[in-house]
């Protein structure tokens, strides 16, 4: 079938569109190029003029530089045609690119729910359950054991009033401990007049008092 109709020609693949946008943004920059040495072109006929009469000269000049202005804008205006199209195009590339990307978003998405949906299979809640009730039983275990543990023996049985009474009676006891108005009625022996190790003396009351100041026991 080939030889009698001849073989088709391949299609060429479309264009890229961040292809094409290089593509115009070099032409818009080329462009620009032009109208740089437009403008040092009129500054020079500007500069012409200015040192100029009146006169045929003068106006033969000018009919250049507008010439030369008019060919400016007309660049410039194609730039600006240029610009735009790029603009274009980059905005339907950057559509085009989050529309991919959303795309794949949704892809990994599915996929994630296939693997959770594989995973959850795997996991029995009733075996969860039963886990639990298990972990909660050997907790209350743990406890009795430790109870057990620190059991008491041979310690009597004593009634809680009983032990309130106490204490009680053990606060009272305590305050009386603080009082030390007793001392006031003990008197401390008078200093000794002589230095330790001296022979016997009486003290201011006429008492014969040791070394220490302390009453001598009779012989």
């Amino acid at each position: 079938m080939n030889r009698i109709f001849g073989k088709g020609k391949d299609k060429a693949p479309p264009p890229n569109l961040t292809d094409v946008i290089q593509g115009v943004d070099g032409r818009a920059d080329s462009v620009e190029k032009k109208i740089a040495k437009l403008d040092v072109e009129l500054k020079k006929y500007k500069d012409q003029m200015a040192k100029m009469r009146e006169g045929p000269a003068k106006n033969n000049v000018k009919q250049k530089a507008l010439r030369v202005l008019k060919q400016k804008k007309m660049y410039e205006s194609q730039v600006d045609n240029l610009r735009q199209q790029a603009f274009n195009m980059e905005q339907a590339n950057f559509a085009t690119q989050s529309l991919k990307d959303t795309q794949a978003t949704i892809d990994a998405m599915k996929a994630g729910v296939k693997t959770m949906q594989k995973e959850f299979k795997k996991i029995n809640i009733d075996q969860i359950e039963d886990l639990q009730d298990d972990m909660a039983d050997m907790l209350d275990l743990h406890e009795e054991v430790q109870e057990a543990l620190g059991r008491t023996y041979g310690t009597p049985e004593i009634d809680d009033d009983e032990l309130q009474a106490e204490l009680d009676a053990l606060g009272d006891e305590i305050a009386l401990d603080d009082d030390t108005s007793y001392l006031d009625e003990v008197k401390a022996p008078a200093a000794p007049s002589k230095e330790p190790g001296a022979d016997s003396v009486k003290n201011k009351d006429g008492v014969l008092v040791d070394e220490f100041g302390l009453p001598q026991i009779p012989a």
